[in-house]
């Protein structure tokens, strides 16, 4: 036999992949990130086996958001940078999708541009199998459509100004405006030091203003009599299950379902299209008044002899969401007339019909750990103080 006749034996991706991603341990981890380090030809079918594997996440329901938050809570940052640049390069190829996918594609820029310089050859294959690791064990999710285009008389960014984003809630600068606006409570919820979590809460503040995101409230354009859709709104910890009533509080006041999906960090709302958008606007919005409540509520605990404690913050967020749901359906209840009651309820009957196909199944969750009556009360009185801005009312089509 010749030398050309010689069967050939696996890539050096595939022997890494043998090792390290069928296989738990940390050892095996290694030396598969070994092999790959110390075979730069091995790069570019490294890189177009991960694209393969984001593609078929695409294919078990996953979004790209999804997918971020994820990986950033189980693996850290660098996974994320090279989740980002898989998911960039896999989407030319990628179907044609919605606009709220491609906000999302476009929050991986803001994602990328943050990324250090890459590490050395080893540091990066083990990110890289760490990540595909994961990648393979997610199972699948109930597969979400964007909703049809909406109609409505204007344009409405929540930036104000022109484009094609569509209108603010998920598209263009609204949706990179509500990423940076949660990475900032997630630092301002991490950190020790009251002062940083103060400061990191103004901002917040200040983007949401800069935004005119309660301008996109009042403007938000009415349904369309088309189907409803859904959307994944991110539930993260700490204290999630608080912020999942909240969203449940929210969701519910605006004609739509959300459906909490504890493992994997997010909640999936269910509804005609402009009312997503104000579900994720004012969601967004209550959480920002209520990290900022909350920090004045615990300076205030701490002048007076008391440390910082999860079961105040518990309560707080707890009590937040009881109040903040009442004074919503109170709300919504006030601007329902006769002549929307059938409007109200066909839109309700296709709203639940959707909600029940994707979910089937559910079971009702318990709020645990509130027994702080200190931030139970503080968190009914910051409530009571929030700002929410009427939605319009419905047209009777």
């Amino acid at each position: 036999m010749s030398s050309s006749d010689t069967p050939t034996g696996p890539s050096t991706v595939e022997r890494a992949f043998r090792t390290a991603l069928y296989d738990s341990a940390d050892a095996s981890l290694d030396t598969g990130a070994s092999l790959l380090a110390a075979d730069p030809a091995a790069d570019a079918e490294l890189a177009r086996r991960g694209e393969e594997f984001v593609a078929a996440l695409w294919g078990r329901g996953w979004q790209p958001a999804d997918v971020v938050r994820v990986v950033r809570r189980e693996l850290g940052d660098a996974p994320v940078w090279v989740l980002a640049e898989l998911i960039r390069a896999q989407a030319p190829r990628d179907r044609v999708r919605g606009r709220r996918w491609r906000a999302q594609l476009a929050q991986l820029d803001e994602v990328l541009a943050e990324a250090p310089p890459r590490p050395d050859r080893f540091s990066h294959a083990t990110a890289v199998l760490e990540l595909y690791r994961l990648l393979l064990r997610l199972p699948a999710l109930e597969p979400l459509q964007d909703a049809p285009p909406h109609r409505s008389g204007r344009t409405n960014t929540a930036g104000g100004s022109g484009g094609s984003g569509g209108s603010g809630g998920a598209g263009g600068s609204g949706g990179r405006m509500l990423a940076r606006i949660r990475a900032l409570l997630a630092k301002a919820e991490a950190t020790g030091f009251p002062e940083e979590a103060e400061a990191l809460s103004a901002k917040a503040q200040e983007l949401m203003a800069k935004h005119s995101v309660d301008e996109a409230l009042l403007d938000a354009a009415a349904p369309a009599p088309d189907a409803p859709g859904a959307c994944r709104i991110g539930v993260e910890p700490p204290y999630e299950q608080a912020k999942a009533v909240l969203l449940d509080a929210v969701a519910s006041a605006n004609h739509c379902r959300a459906v909490w999906n504890e493992p994997f960090c997010f909640s999936t709302v269910v509804g005609f299209e402009a009312d997503l958008e104000v579900v994720e606007l004012l969601y967004t919005s209550l959480l920002v008044q209520a990290q900022s409540a909350m920090t004045r509520a615990e300076a205030a605990q701490r002048a007076g002899g008391r440390k910082r404690t999860k079961t105040f913050r518990q309560s707080f967020l707890a009590a937040y969401a009881h109040r903040v749901g009442t004074r919503l359906a109170e709300a919504a209840g006030s601007q329902v007339t006769d002549d929307l009651l059938p409007v109200l309820a066909s839109r309700e009957v296709a709203v639940t019909a959707a909600a029940d196909r994707l979910f089937p199944d559910t079971v009702s969750a318990r709020l645990r750990g509130v027994s702080d009556e200190a931030g139970w009360t503080e968190g009914a009185r910051a409530a009571d103080r929030a700002q929410m801005r009427s939605r319009p009312r419905l047209p009777s089509d």
